[in-house]
């Protein structure tokens, strides 16, 4: 129960501690909504421009796509949790704000500032994201790294979802306010980090080693 004074929050555990809290502006359809549609100009945005870009094949495209996304994803919204620990508290209808007190729902250790989850994010905004606008380069432009490094953010990506998650499981894995929640924000909306990572640190894999097999029979030809 909240104290006099204060407004219950919507979290779990009941007994969460959130002094300040106020209750989010926007409804939840208004906020997915917003996300969705940023995030579809700008993959559109990058899908448009590639398409001048000489002889650069259909997968590539697709990947700058993802790129920008999950890059802005990373710098913008959760560069925004990191850096702002009293999002719960905001009275006027920030919405960046609202996005973390809805998705709190689904897990509220984000509301909670659990020390595991900041450190996750800290390092998924700081350097994941600043590194997938320059994969986004770099797959523009064909440089030679460009897998090298697609597979190295990809990896860390895995890495800190899935530590995401055991991290959950270790605690009890019952931050959610509801089944739907649970499996709506933190369930589906982060099994998208799961799926896309493995599928490009697949396929940058193969051409990594279709390369250094090809400059091993080059030397093999020429020795």
């Amino acid at each position: 129960m909240a104290n006099v004074g204060e407004v219950e929050h919507p979290y779990v555990p009941r007994d969460l501690k959130l002094p300040g809290f106020v209750p989010a502006f926007l409804p939840p359809s208004t906020i997915v909504g917003v996300y969705l549609l940023a995030s579809l100009l700008a993959v559109s945005i990058v899908w448009i421009g590639s398409g001048r870009i000489h002889k650069i094949s259909k997968l590539d495209r697709i990947l700058m796509c993802w790129w920008i996304f999950t890059g802005l994803t990373h710098m913008v919204l959760e560069g925004y949790f990191v850096f702002t620990p009293d999002f719960y508290k905001k009275t006027t209808p920030v919405y960046l704000a609202e996005v973390w007190k809805e998705y709190s729902k689904g897990d509220s250790r984000y509301a909670a500032r659990d020390s595991g989850v900041v450190s996750i994010e800290g390092v998924t905004a700081v350097l994941e994201g600043p590194f997938c606008l320059l994969t986004l380069f770099a797959i523009a432009t064909k440089k030679s790294y460009r897998y090298v490094i697609q597979l190295a953010i990809s990896l860390g990506q895995l890495y800190g979802t899935i530590v995401y998650f055991l991290t959950s499981y270790l605690d009890g894995d019952n931050f959610a306010a509801s089944w739907f929640y649970y499996y709506a924000y933190y369930v589906l909306a982060n099994a998208f980090w799961v799926l896309i990572p493995t599928a490009i640190s697949v396929h940058c894999w193969k051409k990594i080693c279709e390369a250094i097999k090809d400059q091993d029979l080059k030397k093999t030809k020429t020795s």
